[in-house]
């Protein structure tokens, strides 16, 4: 009988392998003696494990040291810094010190399982072999005691991803240690180190028997006197013979600024095209990002220069220094002899000297379109992108953006117009694109864009449709973005849009619109640590919309009752975006009980009261400080001016704000919705949710789950009881994992209203896992008081009290729990007096029962 069962018949497998080895674990353990020793590895192997869960590692073996399999480098990279950093604090509780050494490395590896009767007599579950394996083991025994050795597989695709571990990727030191001879690999290595400042060493690793470091022979001191002399004597020569172009040596994903296109044809009309049009196919690149327009313009603003300063060589110069670009492109278009030359400049910005240059002729101004394509093909050739990976990435732009410069211009103009938030002129360029050009794949996205952010999903679809049969016009990143835009408005799309953007944000980790739309889905789940990791890695300073990724932070931050950080946060946002404070810093300064400056700040967005312009959701916030400050006449004439103004709105703004303005008159006792109300607004809620292709499944399910709360509240349970089986149905249909929650939650509820406050406690517990809705505490509350577990009723209630931040930003439904969050959190903090002084009165009762 075999020992394990055949290898993986499918071959080897491409793997990130990191080996560790924990330092001196023999002398720790004389030292501590064996008891301490023991419980100092037992938190040692619950650090592991609480690692490899975070890391999605898989752990082959351990002793001293471990063995570990990963999908992914970064995964792989991220383990290792965390176990360093939780080993240092092991050991400063303890006041010893903890280090291990580390190897990560990239290679094939073959695994199999070993055979039940292997494992019960010892053996490991997992075998892992290969080439891969040893090369791991070489770097980690090289390292020194707290080091992070890295192959030249590993580095650069994890130095590439660094951006994933969010502001400690961008502290990050890397360093190279050279090529190094390792004792049975035929060639030499070179090696990486990558650490945080003040726990790497960041020094060589020491030469020994099995690892060396790889000196040519030109450098050993026995030949240095006599080469010295000969190489003055032919350099100095070679020197003056070919007087050497400086050079610019460029690594994966640096950044370059793009300056304002040169126009010398006398047909300002083109600028703003060609200069999109540039853009664009530079873009395409997978080794090359061009710094925004957008962020250049806010260095400008740090230059204390005017935004429309041109971008000629110095300034552009500058701002490559000050943002950490790499170089600097300066396009030109001219009529040179009757044909129009398209070229283009790389610089050196340390020096402004053009490092080289590169042009294509045409003939007429439409040719300008296909030589920027050539140039900027050739160009990115020769910033180290290899013939073949451009062929493969990069479609000729006619194809990728419009042959017609029209409608490229209009579609420049609603890209610089979007970015600014300015949505109604970004909607009439872009539709002033397709009107001009049909096939213009990118433009009808950028309608759809527009009209998704306003919350208009049906207006949106028509556009999404067209640009799904023009996907052989985008490029394979952009095609990447429609898949997953297409899912949103798919079925289930909680389920099956997220792993979309997390595949566009991993094949293209610089790319905004994946790593953004990512962390967007982790906040709707209430996931708010991985929102928020997510989230900060779409704020680095190239970002184009950068703005948008600071606001999400900001709710993110407030969710948690960060105020502080969703404050600064909103503020950048603010400051990178160049438009006003709007209702979300308003939420915060609520949540913290800044309520004068809340609602001037509130005011100010409303348009000088005209609730039926653009900002008709600011009244969503309006309406909830003012029940935030009980001050329920208020409360009632915002809700029922806003309910009239969005009758002819959006499906996603009209049901939310006339539930909103039901929850109003519920709390404020008047003119108290009927249950009839209640029913035939939930029931109208559930025929738009069924009409064919209805993209709003998720929202209008959370939204018809609020109408049955809102029955429930006022003990109507015969309404809910009616309501449900199809509410159910909706919610098994749409998958949404917030409205599964939230149907628990009526479930529970019914449970408590029909004389069972036991099974409601016991259900909404299970519920509570950090990423429940605010309405399953508010619901145990009230379910622990029916049980007569005052103490414990009391606990919710400050829980609730105290969770400000997250009634205000929990985005489900569409704001249609906002109004009733904060009324029920501001109920709490007004009757904690009250709840404390019941637990005096049931407590006995309790203990005699």
């Amino acid at each position: 009988m075999n020992d394990a069962h055949r290898p993986n018949p499918d071959g080897p497998q491409l793997r990130t392998l990191l080996l560790t080895d924990l330092c001196d674990s023999t002398t720790l353990v004389e030292r501590l003696g064996d008891g301490p020793a023991a419980g100092l590895f037992r938190e040692h192997d619950r650090l592991v494990l609480q690692l490899q869960q975070r890391w999605r590692g898989r752990l082959i073996d351990r002793s001293d040291g471990l063995l570990l399999l990963f999908e992914r480098p970064i995964d792989g990279l991220g383990f290792a810094l965390d176990y360093a950093r939780g080993l240092r604090e092991l050991g400063a509780s303890r006041k010893v010190e903890l280090k291990a050494r580390a190897g990560l490395h990239v290679g094939e590896v073959l695994t199999w399982r070993n055979s039940d009767e292997a494992v019960r007599v010892g053996a490991k579950p997992v075998e892992v072999e290969g080439l891969a394996k040893p090369m791991a083991g070489r770097l980690m025994a090289t390292a020194r005691p707290g080091q992070i050795l890295l192959s030249a597989v590993a580095e650069p695709l994890a130095h590439r991803a660094a951006r994933e571990l969010g502001e400690r990727g961008q502290q990050l030191l890397w360093k190279s240690h050279g090529r190094w001879r390792f004792k049975g690999v035929p060639e030499p290595q070179e090696i990486y180190e990558v650490g945080e400042p003040g726990i790497a060493p960041l020094r060589a690793p020491p030469n020994g028997p099995k690892a060396w470091r790889d000196i040519p022979l030109w450098r050993r001191p026995a030949a240095l006197a006599a080469e010295i002399a000969v190489l003055a004597v032919i350099g100095t020569g070679i020197w003056f013979a070919t007087r050497p172009q400086p050079a610019i040596a460029f690594n994966q994903r640096d950044w370059v600024v793009v300056g304002d296109l040169r126009n010398l044809t006398g047909q300002s009309v083109l600028d703003d095209s060609l200069e999109q049009a540039f853009r664009i196919s530079l873009e395409q690149s997978r080794y090359v990002n061009v710094l925004s327009d957008l962020k250049a313009r806010d260095t400008l603003d740090r230059m204390h220069r005017k935004p429309d300063t041109v971008l000629d060589r110095a300034i552009a110069s500058e701002i490559a220094l000050r943002d950490g670009a790499r170089a600097v492109i300066l396009p030109t278009v001219a009529e040179v002899g009757g044909r129009v030359r398209v070229s283009a400049e790389v610089i050196d910005p340390h020096t402004q000297t053009t490092v080289y240059a590169e042009s294509a002729d045409g003939v007429g101004a439409a040719s300008a379109l296909a030589s920027i394509d050539e140039v900027t093909g050739v160009l990115r050739g020769k910033l180290g992108e290899a013939l073949k990976n451009i062929e493969k990435d990069s479609e000729p732009l006619p194809k990728v953006a419009t042959g017609n410069l029209d409608a490229l211009r209009a579609y420049a103009l609603g890209s610089k117009a979007y970015a600014h938030r300015q949505f109604d002129e970004a909607l009439q360029y872009f539709q002033r694109a397709v009107q001009i050009d049909s096939n213009f794949a990118l433009a009808h996205m950028g309608v759809m864009r527009v009209y998704v952010s306003n919350a208009d999903t049906d207006a949106a679809r028509p556009y999404l449709e067209k640009a799904q049969q023009l996907r052989d016009h985008l490029t394979p990143r952009e095609a990447l973005y429609l898949d997953a835009w297409a899912a949103e408005f798919g079925p289930q799309p909680s389920l099956r849009a997220p792993p979309k953007w997390k595949l566009l944000a991993g094949v293209y980790p610089d790319y905004f619109a994946g790593r953004y739309q990512y962390a967007w889905s982790e906040f709707l789940a209430n996931r708010f640590d991985s929102a928020l990791a997510a989230t900060t890695a779409a704020t680095a300073p190239q970002e184009p919309l950068r703005n948008v990724a600071f606001e999400l932070a900001g709710r993110v931050h407030l969710s948690q009752e960060r105020y502080a950080k969703a404050i600064e946060s909103f503020k950048q946002a603010e400051a990178s975006g160049h438009y006003p404070p709007n209702r979300r810093h308003a939420a915060a300064l609520a949540a913290m009980r800044r309520f004068d400056e809340a609602n001037r700040m509130l005011d100010a967005l409303s348009a000088d009261g005209d609730i039926g312009s653009a900002n008709l959701t600011v009244q969503f916030e309006r309406i909830a400080v003012a029940l935030d400050q009980d001050d329920l006449t208020r409360a009632r004439e915002l809700s029922r001016k806003a309910a009239e103004a969005a009758r002819d709105a959006g499906l996603l703004v009209r049901h939310p704000m006339r539930f909103t303005d039901l929850l109003v008159r519920s709390v404020s006792g008047q003119n108290p919705p009927s249950a009839s109300e209640i029913e035939q607004f939930a029931q109208g809620v559930l025929n738009d949710a069924v009409k064919p292709g209805s993209a709003d499944q998720d929202d209008l399910s959370a939204i018809a789950l609020a109408a049955v709360r809102l029955a429930q509240r006022q003990g109507e349970r015969g309404v809910a009881e009616r309501l449900l089986p199809r509410v159910a149905g909706l919610v098994d249909v749409s998958g949404n994992g917030q409205s599964r929650k939230l149907l628990r939650i009526a479930y529970a509820e019914q449970a408590r209203l029909g004389g069972d406050p036991q099974r409601a406690v016991r259900e909404l517990r299970a519920l509570l896992d950090g990423s429940e809705p605010f309405q399953a505490r508010v619901a145990l509350r009230d379910a622990l008081l029916a049980a007569g577990r005052a103490e414990e009723a009391a606990s919710e209630n400050r829980w609730i009290a105290d969770h400000r931040g997250r009634a205000y930003a929990e985005p489900i439904g569409g704001q249609v729990y906002l109004a009733m969050n904060v009324a029920d959190a501001a109920r709490a903090r007004r009757e904690a007096p009250r709840t404390a002084a019941l637990i005096q009165v049931l407590a006995p009762v309790a203990a005699a029962g």
